[in-house]
């Protein structure tokens, strides 16, 4: 049996006004191969299927990178927020021997509303549901400074304003 997380509501939320569509925006979020556009570092490697993502319960996988676990390694994602072009979330996980997909404990998710300056994009990263075992293997949670969420939301607009030429 798994420790409880020690908090029940750990979570990092930024938000940035990033000057396209909530459209736009969203269609990069749904592209798992687009995902590595969206980390100022290296740890999102890659998708291992082209497959968009179109329903809330899909599972879509990526190649990782961090040196805390060992280095690479492959996360399946089973997304559990799926409402165009509004919001967008899914948790991590890995898939057991029998192809279960076991979640981490962590999750990621994507708020968009429009406004007259763009869309403002909201992102929560919360790891609430994170075992005391989990927390000790990755040294702490989250296992990045708050201010990634920061570069993330920055990453992401330089990704869809580029596609606009703005």
């Amino acid at each position: 049996m798994s420790e409880q997380p020690q908090t029940p509501n750990d979570r990092l939320v930024h938000t940035r006004t990033i000057p396209v569509s909530a459209e736009k925006i969203f269609a990069l979020l749904a592209d798992p191969r687009r995902h590595h556009e969206t980390e100022p570092g290296d740890w999102v490697r890659g998708a291992i299927d082209d497959a968009p993502i179109t329903a809330a319960g899909q599972v879509f996988s990526m190649d990782m990178y961090l040196d805390v676990v060992g280095g690479a390694y492959r996360i399946d994602n089973t997304v559990t927020t799926f409402d165009p072009p509004h919001a967008i979330g899914w948790d991590p996980g890995q898939a057991d021997e029998a192809g279960r997909i076991i979640p981490g404990g962590w999750s990621w998710r994507y708020d968009l509303k429009e406004t007259d300056a763009g869309t403002e994009v909201t992102l929560t990263y919360d790891w609430s549901a994170t075992t005391k075992a989990t927390r000790e293997e990755f040294g702490g949670f989250p296992p990045f400074p708050a201010e990634f969420l920061d570069a993330s939301l920055e990453s992401l607009e330089r990704a869809v304003t580029a596609e606009d030429g703005s």
